[in-house]
């Protein structure tokens, strides 16, 4: 070999390795670092933080199934049954403040007419609350009853509100100021409404009350509760001084059920209610038992399937409905 060839050999030699010193000092740009969503337990389960905030979500909601039949089906086709299905999604945010929790509260609601055509979603409910402070359109104190499906113990009552509940470990009490409209769209009337309540033991009651400027009627309600046996006994009556807002069924009425808990999976709540004086126009008017039972079995955890049956004395119809429902 001689000197010349040598020394060609060497300079390739060498730019061989200064280009690979030359490519490895090149370094790539770290990619950023991902945030999880993170599980928030300050409100209960399926809370998470929307990314980069304090605030938590919860995204909840059910599907349901339903087939009605008796008096409670109303079919186009004028038979006695009739199916249907509905879909319901509720978006919960809260964070804490130094008033209290802050919370925001989005229910729609979607459902499949009697004709089979689909109906677009409604807002349910829509409000906003503040430690017990609370506005928006909710769903009032007079819209829940006793266990089962028997009972009418108020109106279905969603009212624009602004309302303050005060609550302890066992004592709790409320009022609202809610706008409650007649059939005009342009008739704005005011009512107000109350609740008082307390658990000792076993046993819970509360207390409602309501009254409608417009009307210039009012009514009072009270339920208690108390675990007896294998299962849980509710007692209620109600009292009108005429029809209002809040209740318009009679101008008093009681109503009884017992939650009986067969299983974990199995509950089996019959139940009975009566009302006097239905037509507020005093012994002339008549009055209604009515019976009834709904079972409620849950094969798997978050799928119901309950079965409902009524008969009531004036009507001397039985109806009901079969439900499967799905919720997460």
């Amino acid at each position: 070999m001689n000197i010349k060839s040598l020394l060609l050999g060497s300079a390739a030699a060498l730019a061989v390795v200064s280009g690979a010193q030359a490519a490895d000092a090149i370094v790539a740009a770290e990619p950023e670092p991902m945030e999880y969503v993170r599980v928030c337990d300050a409100f209960g389960t399926g809370y998470f933080y929307i990314p980069g905030t304090e605030t938590c979500l919860q995204i909840s909601g059910w599907v349901r199934f339903q087939v009605d039949f008796g008096d409670g089906a109303h079919s186009l086709s004028g038979d006695d049954w009739d199916s249907r299905a509905a879909a319901y999604i509720g978006v919960s945010a809260k964070s804490d403040t130094e008033l209290g929790t802050l919370t925001s509260f989005i229910g729609l609601e979607s459902d499949i007419s009697i004709d089979g055509e689909a109906q677009g979603f409604y807002a349910d409910e829509a409000y906003l609350s503040l430690g017990g402070f609370k506005a928006g359109w909710f769903y009032n104190w007079w819209d829940t009853g006793i266990a089962g499906e028997t009972d009418g113990l108020g109106n279905v009552t969603e009212f624009v509100s602004a309302a303050y509940t005060y609550t302890s470990d066992a004592f709790t009490a409320g009022l609202s100021i809610d706008e409650v409209n007649d059939d005009s769209a342009f008739d704005h009337n005011v009512g107000v409404s109350g609740t008082i309540g307390g658990t000792f033991g076993a046993v819970s009651v509360n207390v409602v009350g309501g009254y409608d400027f417009d009307a210039e009627e009012g009514a009072v309600r009270a339920i208690g509760s108390a675990d007896v046996g294998p299962g849980t006994f509710y007692l209620a009556g109600v009292y009108a001084s005429g029809e209002s807002v809040y209740f318009d069924a009679a101008e008093w009425s009681v109503a009884a059920s017992y939650a009986l808990k067969a299983s974990d999976k199995l509950t089996v709540t019959p139940g009975v209610q009566y009302w006097s004086d239905t037509n507020f126009d005093g012994a002339g008017s008549p009055d209604m038992w009515k019976y009834g039972i709904t079972v409620d079995y849950k094969p798997v955890e978050n799928l119901l399937a309950r079965v409902s049956v009524q008969y009531d004395d004036v009507s001397e119809d039985v109806s009901g409905y079969f439900r499967l429902q799905r919720a997460f």
